[in-house]
């Protein structure tokens, strides 16, 4: 499967809008990646509606799940 340059570079652009927008987020992630995530950690993700409804679920992370995420970290150059 081939990249699409102009893809990734929208991309880009609208992370670095993102990490405008929400400031908290890149230094919480980069917390977490400079302690590490062993397998077997937890992640859990939990939406609030704005009607106060609240939508919660949690992984184990296995060491594919970690390998992905890394590869992921690794996309921002």
């Amino acid at each position: 499967m081939a990249l699409n340059p102009m893809a990734l570079l929208k991309m880009k652009d609208r992370l670095k809008m993102f990490n405008q927008e929400h400031p908290r987020v890149h230094p919480f992630f980069h917390m977490i990646k400079e302690g590490g995530l062993p397998e077997g950690s937890i992640l859990e993700m939990k939406v609030k509606l704005p009607d106060g409804k609240e939508h919660v679920t949690n992984i184990r992370l296995t060491e594919n799940d970690i390998e992905t995420l890394r590869m992921i970290s690794s996309l921002k150059g």
